[in-house]
């Protein structure tokens, strides 16, 4: 009788220690969605913005010799900020117009409202809006939009990556020479330097190697299976981080580790999982 009534307790116990992970569960769920939901909305404002001013007069704060910063960039993240602080005004924003940070806060919100801005500015159809999710330093939610082609690309942790509601993966090429590799290079001396040495390698491994402008969308494609690997000496989260989780969740594979070649920036490799790292990394100094 003892063991029988422990038995029914422990059961009793059982049923509802497993009702209240169940409800943690679901609530954790609901806020997945709910953060998704924000970046996807976010995103998609965002993009009708840069829809409108595409090919028009655009005003530049800051021209460099090889970069360009202009007033819509800002635009982009105030718009993409005041969207996401209205439904959590307690997250924090890291950007690369600028940050606001809240310590007393897990989440923080990592936001490039326009990679690919010299794209933007010359009228070539080739940038995104990237907008990340991190709760206690790991990304958990990344959405990239491309407005031009009207492709969002969307994911979250543990779940699969989605194109446009589509779940995707990465290629099954097994081989550097069937590979499509893109290559990006930063602004300064040492970066190209760098970055034209593992270009020109290879040009002569790979089937093709590309070099398009934007790190996020360079992550998208290599979640969707169009890139085989992305290689980039210097980049910042903003950047990257929402496609270090598509890449992840469509099945590939990614080595990130401080620059070498400007403090405070990330040196990344994003690729199927299936090509050989080594052949990769030979060329990624």
């Amino acid at each position: 009788m003892p063991s029988v009534l422990y038995a029914r307790s422990d059961l009793h116990w059982t049923k509802r220690t497993y009702a209240r992970h169940r409800r943690r569960a679901e609530h954790s769920e609901s806020g997945m969605n709910q953060y998704l939901n924000a970046a996807v909305g976010a995103a998609r404002e965002a993009g009708e913005l840069l829809r409108k001013y595409f090919s028009g007069p655009l005003k530049v704060n800051v021209e460099e010799a090889h970069d360009i910063k202009l007033e819509l960039d800002v635009r982009s993240q105030e718009l993409i900020t005041n969207l996401l602080l209205k439904e959590f005004p307690d997250h924090a924003i890291l950007g690369e117009e600028g940050s606001e940070e809240n310590t007393s806060t897990e989440f923080e919100w990592v936001i490039d409202p326009i990679d690919g801005t010299v794209n933007y500015f010359y009228g070539i159809p080739h940038f995104c809006i990237s907008i990340a999710l991190r709760e206690r330093g790991e990304i958990i939610v990344g959405v990239i939009y491309d407005p031009m082609r009207d492709e969002l690309w969307s994911a979250v942790r543990g779940e699969k990556a989605y194109l446009n509601g589509r779940v995707i993966e990465v290629s099954k090429h097994t081989e550097l020479a069937q590979a499509v590799v893109s290559v990006g290079m930063s602004k300064t001396l040492d970066e190209v330097e760098i970055g034209l040495s593992i270009f020109k390698d290879l040009l002569h491994k790979a089937r093709k190697c590309r070099m398009m402008g934007s790190a996020a969308l360079d992550l998208a494609y290599v979640a969707t299976g169009r890139y085989d690997a992305y290689i980039e000496r210097s980049v910042n989260w903003w950047d990257i981080a929402a496609g270090v989780l598509l890449v992840e969740c469509a099945g590939g594979k990614l080595a990130i580790e401080p620059s070498k070649v400007i403090e405070g920036k990330l040196s990344v490799i994003g690729w199927n999982g299936i090509i050989a790292r080594d052949l990769l990394t030979k060329v990624y100094p």
